[in-house]
Protein backbone atom coordinates (compact mmCIF):
# COMPACT_ATOMS: atom_id res chain seq x y z
CA UNK A 1 0.00 0.00 0.00
CA UNK A 2 2.99 2.27 0.96
CA UNK A 3 4.01 1.68 -2.26
CA UNK A 4 0.99 2.62 -4.44
CA UNK A 5 0.95 6.06 -2.30
CA UNK A 6 4.23 6.81 -3.15
CA UNK A 7 3.65 6.07 -6.90
CA UNK A 8 0.39 8.33 -6.67
CA UNK A 9 2.25 11.11 -5.01
CA UNK A 10 5.50 10.42 -7.58
CA UNK A 11 2.57 11.10 -10.65
CA UNK A 12 1.11 13.71 -9.02
CA UNK A 13 3.98 15.90 -8.57
CA UNK A 14 5.32 15.19 -12.04
CA UNK A 15 2.16 15.89 -13.32
CA UNK A 16 1.57 19.21 -12.01
CA UNK A 17 4.89 20.80 -13.65
CA UNK A 18 5.03 22.77 -17.15
CA UNK A 19 5.66 21.39 -19.43
CA UNK A 20 8.45 22.08 -21.60
CA UNK A 21 8.56 22.84 -25.51
CA UNK A 22 10.43 21.42 -27.09
CA UNK A 23 12.30 23.82 -30.30
CA UNK A 24 10.94 23.32 -33.41
CA UNK A 25 13.81 22.32 -35.75
CA UNK A 26 15.25 24.92 -37.83
CA UNK A 27 13.95 25.00 -41.46
CA UNK A 28 17.35 25.19 -44.01
CA UNK A 29 17.19 24.82 -47.69
CA UNK A 30 19.80 25.59 -50.42
CA UNK A 31 17.67 28.80 -51.42
CA UNK A 32 18.36 30.37 -47.63
CA UNK A 33 21.99 29.45 -47.48
CA UNK A 34 22.81 30.99 -50.79
CA UNK A 35 21.42 34.42 -49.63
CA UNK A 36 22.98 34.21 -46.31
CA UNK A 37 25.88 33.42 -48.16
CA UNK A 38 25.05 36.62 -50.62
CA UNK A 39 24.18 38.42 -47.66
CA UNK A 40 27.81 38.09 -45.75
CA UNK A 41 29.84 39.09 -48.80
CA UNK A 42 27.49 41.99 -49.90
CA UNK A 43 28.69 43.02 -45.67
CA UNK A 44 32.16 42.31 -46.51
CA UNK A 45 31.97 44.49 -49.37
CA UNK A 46 30.57 47.23 -47.85
CA UNK A 47 33.53 46.69 -44.81
CA UNK A 48 35.82 46.76 -47.18
CA UNK A 49 35.05 49.68 -49.08
CA UNK A 50 34.62 51.71 -45.93
CA UNK A 51 38.96 50.32 -45.07
CA UNK A 52 40.17 51.30 -48.64
CA UNK A 53 38.45 54.51 -48.42
CA UNK A 54 40.64 55.39 -45.50
CA UNK A 55 43.31 54.56 -48.11
CA UNK A 56 42.24 55.93 -50.53
CA UNK A 57 46.25 56.53 -51.39
CA UNK A 58 45.99 52.71 -52.46
CA UNK A 59 45.58 52.09 -55.94
CA UNK A 60 44.16 49.06 -55.73
CA UNK A 61 43.12 46.49 -58.78
CA UNK A 62 40.20 43.95 -58.23
CA UNK A 63 40.11 40.45 -59.37
CA UNK A 64 36.93 38.39 -60.06
CA UNK A 65 37.26 37.03 -56.97
CA UNK A 66 37.09 39.73 -55.07
CA UNK A 67 40.85 39.79 -54.44
CA UNK A 68 42.10 43.84 -54.41
CA UNK A 69 45.32 43.96 -54.54
CA UNK A 70 48.06 47.43 -54.66
CA UNK A 71 51.79 46.39 -55.93
CA UNK A 72 53.21 49.72 -54.36
CA UNK A 73 57.09 48.84 -54.57
CA UNK A 74 57.97 47.57 -57.92
CA UNK A 75 60.54 44.78 -58.40
CA UNK A 76 62.77 43.61 -60.90
CA UNK A 77 62.89 40.23 -61.37
CA UNK A 78 60.73 37.12 -62.79
CA UNK A 79 56.82 36.89 -62.43
CA UNK A 80 55.38 33.99 -60.00
CA UNK A 81 54.32 31.06 -61.58
CA UNK A 82 52.41 28.18 -60.52
CA UNK A 83 54.64 25.54 -58.15
CA UNK A 84 57.48 27.38 -57.82
CA UNK A 85 58.62 27.95 -54.34
CA UNK A 86 57.91 31.36 -53.09
CA UNK A 87 60.02 32.82 -50.30
CA UNK A 88 58.45 36.11 -48.60
CA UNK A 89 58.16 38.00 -46.27
CA UNK A 90 54.53 39.21 -44.61
CA UNK A 91 52.09 41.01 -42.08
CA UNK A 92 48.95 39.47 -41.64
CA UNK A 93 46.52 42.43 -40.08
CA UNK A 94 42.63 42.29 -39.24
CA UNK A 95 40.33 45.26 -40.93
CA UNK A 96 40.76 47.09 -38.10
CA UNK A 97 44.36 47.09 -37.62
CA UNK A 98 45.16 44.04 -35.69
CA UNK A 99 48.39 42.14 -36.35
CA UNK A 100 47.28 38.54 -36.12
CA UNK A 101 50.90 37.53 -37.88
CA UNK A 102 54.32 38.28 -38.66
CA UNK A 103 56.91 36.61 -40.33
CA UNK A 104 59.89 36.60 -37.86
CA UNK A 105 62.70 39.33 -38.59
CA UNK A 106 65.73 37.96 -40.61
CA UNK A 107 63.50 34.82 -41.66
CA UNK A 108 61.34 34.07 -44.92
CA UNK A 109 58.42 32.11 -45.09
CA UNK A 110 58.41 29.26 -48.21
CA UNK A 111 55.45 28.11 -49.72
CA UNK A 112 54.87 26.68 -53.09
CA UNK A 113 52.69 28.52 -55.00
CA UNK A 114 49.17 26.64 -55.96
CA UNK A 115 49.66 24.23 -53.55
CA UNK A 116 50.22 24.68 -50.04
CA UNK A 117 48.28 25.52 -47.23
CA UNK A 118 48.35 28.96 -47.39
CA UNK A 119 45.17 31.53 -47.63
CA UNK A 120 43.88 31.12 -51.09
CA UNK A 121 43.54 34.87 -51.43
CA UNK A 122 48.02 34.84 -50.86
CA UNK A 123 48.11 31.93 -53.65
CA UNK A 124 45.98 34.43 -56.32
CA UNK A 125 48.45 37.85 -54.89
CA UNK A 126 51.37 36.57 -55.57
CA UNK A 127 50.64 35.12 -58.75
CA UNK A 128 50.34 38.71 -59.66
CA UNK A 129 53.63 39.63 -58.46
CA UNK A 130 57.63 39.81 -59.56
CA UNK A 131 60.45 39.12 -58.06
CA UNK A 132 61.06 42.19 -55.85
CA UNK A 133 57.37 43.62 -55.69
CA UNK A 134 56.33 44.41 -52.23
CA UNK A 135 51.93 44.39 -52.34
CA UNK A 136 49.15 45.26 -49.90
CA UNK A 137 46.48 42.61 -50.25
CA UNK A 138 42.48 42.60 -48.97
CA UNK A 139 41.39 39.04 -49.19
CA UNK A 140 37.94 38.57 -48.59
CA UNK A 141 37.16 35.90 -45.74
CA UNK A 142 36.10 33.45 -48.61
CA UNK A 143 40.05 33.23 -50.02
CA UNK A 144 41.21 33.08 -46.46
CA UNK A 145 39.80 31.56 -43.56
CA UNK A 146 36.12 31.64 -44.24
CA UNK A 147 33.27 31.02 -42.14
CA UNK A 148 35.78 29.15 -39.06
CA UNK A 149 38.20 31.30 -39.19
CA UNK A 150 42.27 29.68 -38.23
CA UNK A 151 40.64 28.68 -34.66
CA UNK A 152 43.75 30.65 -33.31
CA UNK A 153 43.73 34.25 -33.91
CA UNK A 154 41.83 35.16 -36.91
CA UNK A 155 38.45 34.95 -36.23
CA UNK A 156 35.65 33.33 -38.48
CA UNK A 157 34.41 35.76 -41.43
CA UNK A 158 37.36 37.81 -41.32
CA UNK A 159 38.81 39.94 -44.14
CA UNK A 160 42.65 40.14 -44.14
CA UNK A 161 44.85 42.96 -45.02
CA UNK A 162 48.59 41.52 -46.13
CA UNK A 163 51.55 43.16 -46.86
CA UNK A 164 53.85 41.02 -48.51
CA UNK A 165 56.95 41.11 -50.09
CA UNK A 166 58.07 38.57 -52.39
CA UNK A 167 61.82 38.27 -51.99
CA UNK A 168 62.98 34.62 -54.61
CA UNK A 169 61.10 32.01 -56.62
CA UNK A 170 62.74 28.88 -56.90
Amino acid sequence: MKKLIFLAVIMLLTSCGEKKETPKPIEWDQEKSTKMNKDLAEEEKIQIKLFLAQHSDWKVEETGTGLQYYIYENGTGAQAQVGQLAEVEMTIKLLDGKEVYKTAADEVEEFMIDKSEVESGVHEGIKKMKVGDKAKLIIPSHLAHGLIGDFNKIPPLSVLVVDIHLIALN
